[in-house]
């Protein structure tokens, strides 16, 4: 294992449960979710070392266009695990414009710098149903 060992993503929603994330290595077509969702993500890792100020940054984008960068602070965690960590919640795009094609990617970074651990995915986001 290497200092930083990223072990799950999920993404969790009261609209449609939880759906685990393929990482890197494993078949990559976009994960499809439902307009208007509220989802969070949940990592979940473990760490040989102790770290420091331990940070998850985030880039999005929706074909080929930047629209967010965040920094979740996690803090500070002695070697071990596995440790989860559940993101605030957010709402996905919906209306007519929010369709296509999102990339998202994560990285960890400790308070050095030192990037411990990237992952990218895609997403599509598709109307949901109408109600009954």
């Amino acid at each position: 294992m290497a200092d930083f060992e990223l072990i799950d993503v999920s993404l969790v929603s009261d609209d449609f449960g939880s759906l685990r994330v393929p990482l890197g290595g494993q078949p990559r077509e976009p994960v499809v979710l439902p307009a208007g969702a509220v989802v969070s993500v949940v990592l979940t890792f473990r760490t040989e070392t102790e770290i420091d100020g331990l940070k998850f940054d985030e880039t999005r984008s929706c074909e080929g266009t930047r629209i967010a960068a965040l920094t979740h602070t996690l803090g500070g965690f002695r070697a071990g695990g596995p440790y989860e960590v559940r993101l605030p919640p957010e709402r996905l795009p919906v209306g007519p414009t929010s369709g296509g094609r999102y990339e998202a990617t994560g990285r960890f970074v400790d308070a050095d710098g030192r990037e411990l651990a990237r992952e990218s995915h895609s997403f599509r986001i598709v109307p949901q149903p109408l109600p009954a």
